[in-house]
């Protein structure tokens, strides 16, 4: 068994020879793009396992370790950590966790030290916690962010949206159900294998490759009759996780609805986007700028690629530019307001109702406060701004239950059917 290493400040550190022993577990948020991603990590020499373990002992477990004023997706991400860890199934002394560290406002940034603090009032202050970090916020010997790493990444988050965005457009209408599913789980196993020879990568294979992908989801066969269709906005853990959301996607499929949820490279131009205008306003290192302009530049293209291989075909929506959407809510809400998913969940809002997809679901976790003020705090301006938009705002924390959720989503979708039938808004 590895030794158990420590750094200057107390932190157990994640080992060279952790690296060849330990089970990394890695929590579940959006699961095409977090498959790909583990796939990346596991071909770099790390055994990365997905967490899929959901239910209430997972709230339970984040109940009895977290502080209940801390914000839900914490209490979420640590109680499935803890849940997988007391289920038995892995060897405590050969397991590490991994978790992402922004370094950001949002309290995401410290769920890291949220989690050590969990582990050791459970009795598993063994357990070496990894940060994902591209900011130097923490350092392990056993564990390094490389460059073609996260080109891999990258590439994951737009293979990621294309399947996403396809499968959601499709498997509303399919004709032999589970025939989109199969399609995916198809191109994550094909996209690995080009990820671990260095393929899938450039920008004309990942246009090749994108092209393709469309193509065979167009052949599937599907009886596209009028529908109701609703878009799924929030902050991100609650927008992409079942676990989160109380399997809100499964939920909207089976009201018989097509689902739209904004894709996450959005939300990495976004983040981007904020650091330039950081160091615009607040001043910063000139090289910093050129290289963060650079990757800037590089997320736009794939961008591009992704949308122009989705207009090869007329049977699907693509998705609209970064610079369109951010151009929506120009005199809406202030560039400046980037926390809780910040301008970018206001103009999500008016992105899918310009799209058609005006019944919408915001979801809003307890505890995060810009959240709420940006989604829920802005549906009488976007009502204002588009008169079309039918939104509900959804709170998801411990105590509200799932039946009280659905309830009011079927309000809001009784009004798109009959604004559906009729053809006029009510």
């Amino acid at each position: 068994m590895a030794e158990l290493t420590f750094s200057s400040d107390g932190r157990l550190l994640f080992t060279k020879e952790m690296k060849k022993e330990y089970t990394i577990l890695c929590p579940m948020m959006a699961p095409i793009h977090f498959q790909l991603i583990v796939n990346v990590l596991n071909n770099c020499g790390y055994n990365i396992e997905l967490l899929t373990n959901d239910g209430p002992n997972v709230v339970q477990e984040g109940l009895k370790y977290v502080h209940n004023d801390t914000c839900y997706p914490a209490l979420l991400v640590i109680g499935q950590f803890i849940d997988a860890l007391h289920s038995g199934k892995y060897d405590l002394d050969r397991t590490a966790l991994i978790i992402t560290q922004t370094g950001g406002g949002c309290r995401a940034s410290n769920y890291i030290h949220l989690l050590r603090k969990a582990l050791k009032k459970a009795g598993l202050e063994k357990i070496p916690v990894v940060s994902l970090n591209m900011s130097g916020l923490e350092n392990n010997p056993g564990f390094k962010l490389t460059l073609p790493m996260l080109r891999k990444f990258i590439a994951a988050l737009v293979y990621g949206d294309a399947l996403m965005l396809l499968d959601n457009q499709t498997k509303a209408y399919e004709v032999n159900h589970g025939e989109s599913k199969r399609m995916v789980e198809k191109w994550i196993d094909l996209l690995t294998k080009q990820f671990n020879q260095g393929q899938g990568l450039s920008l004309k294979q990942q246009t090749q490759n994108l092209n393709k992908i469309v193509k065979e989801f167009a052949q599937i066969k599907t009886d596209r009759h009028p529908k109701i269709k609703v878009g799924v906005v929030g902050e991100i853990y609650v927008k992409y996780s079942a676990l989160g959301n109380n399997h809100l996607e499964d939920f909207l499929h089976e009201q018989d609805c097509e689902v739209n949820v904004p894709g996450i490279l959005n939300f990495a131009l976004f983040k981007v986007d904020n650091r330039l205008e950081d160091i615009k306003l607040y001043g910063g290192n000139s090289a910093k700028f050129m290289i963060v302009k650079a990757l800037m530049d590089y997320l736009l293209k794939m961008q591009n690629i992704l949308i122009r291989a989705v207009k090869t075909e007329p049977k699907f929506l693509a998705p609209v530019t970064y610079a369109h959407t951010k151009s929506l809510v120009k005199d809406v809400i202030g560039y400046g307001n980037k926390m809780g998913e910040g301008w970018l969940l206001t103009a999500e809002m008016l992105e899918l109702v310009e799209q058609g997809y005006e019944n919408i679901v915001c979801t809003q976790p307890f505890g995060c406060l810009p959240n709420h003020i940006c989604g829920k705090g802005m549906i009488h301006r976007i009502k204002a701004v588009d008169e079309r938009s039918n939104i509900v705002p959804i709170d998801y924390d411990p105590s509200a239950t799932r039946v009280n959720q659905e309830n009011r989503i079927k309000l809001m979708l009784a009004v798109a059917k009959e604004k559906l039938v009729t053809g006029k808004n009510v």
